[in-house]
Formats: C-alpha cells, structure tokens, sequence
C-alpha cells in the first residue's frame, strides 16, 4: 500500500538554515523509492490557520517512507529544517 510523507511548513524561522536543508535534501533520496508529487507547488489554505508551504512526497510503503526518514543523510538534513522554520511531518497510507 502506497505511502505519502507530508511536511507543512507552517512559519520560517532562519531561511539559511532552510536554504541549506533544500541543498541537501536531494542526496537523502538516492537509493530511496521516493516520488515527490508536490514540491511546494501552489496551495490555497480551505480550513485552518495560513501555511507558508506544502511538501507531498510518495513511498511504495511505510516502511519504505520510515527507511528514507530515519536515514542518516535525511536525519542530517533535517536538523536544518528544524533549525530553519516549524513544520508539521505527517506519515500516512493510502488506502485501496
């Protein structure tokens, strides 16, 4: 069953810190089953507070998903995303 990884980045903190996520970023996903569908493309807010982006990223499986997340390089990687702007991950399964 097909997995998404979705990351809401809600408020920018260090856009340098950003820039140096999205430079790394693209080395996570070498040797990873990964197709990102949405890479921050246009978005209307329909309910809820405003969002500054969306990311949607899809897995064959969740455990796939877990693989590339908890990966080394994408752990490294992330601290700069977590330095540079608060964001909500979210895992999900797609259904059939």
């Amino acid at each position: 069953m097909s997995a998404y990884v979705i990351f809401i980045r809600v408020k920018t903190l260090d856009k340098t810190e950003l820039e140096k996520y999205w430079s790394l970023i693209e080395e996570t996903m070498k040797g990873h089953p990964i197709e990102v569908l949405v890479p921050y493309g246009n978005f209307e807010v329909l309910e809820g507070e405003q969002i500054e982006g969306v990311v949607v990223a899809k897995f064959p499986d969740m455990k796939s998903a877990k693989k590339w997340y908890n990966s080394k390089p994408y752990q490294e990687a992330a601290l700069h995303r977590q330095k540079g702007a608060i964001y909500h991950g979210i895992l999900v399964e797609g259904t059939a």
